[in-house]
């Protein structure tokens, strides 16, 4: 699975930051949302189809846990 860039993303998270992967987003000052595309590999399609599974991993730094969501759908974003 790898970030993608899409039409409305405004911001590209690390960079310039090795050894992280730069990760294109739509970040809004206004309400704090944050939208990232990802595609999956043939594979990745098979195991999800089979299997149902989809894991998410987040470093925290030992920080509180924000509010996430894995969805299928494109989420509203307001013209920036």
């Amino acid at each position: 699975m790898k970030p993608v860039p899409f039409k409305e993303m405004s911001y590209t998270i690390a960079a310039h930051q090795p050894p992280y992967r730069p990760l294109p987003a739509y970040c809004s000052l206004q309400d704090g949302l944050v939208v990232c595309c990802w595609k999956l590999t043939w594979r990745e399609r098979l195991d999800v189809l089979l299997l149902g599974t989809v894991w998410h991993q987040i470093r925290t730094f030992n920080r509180p846990l924000q509010p996430q969501l894995l969805t299928t759908t494109k989420p509203t974003m307001r013209p920036l």
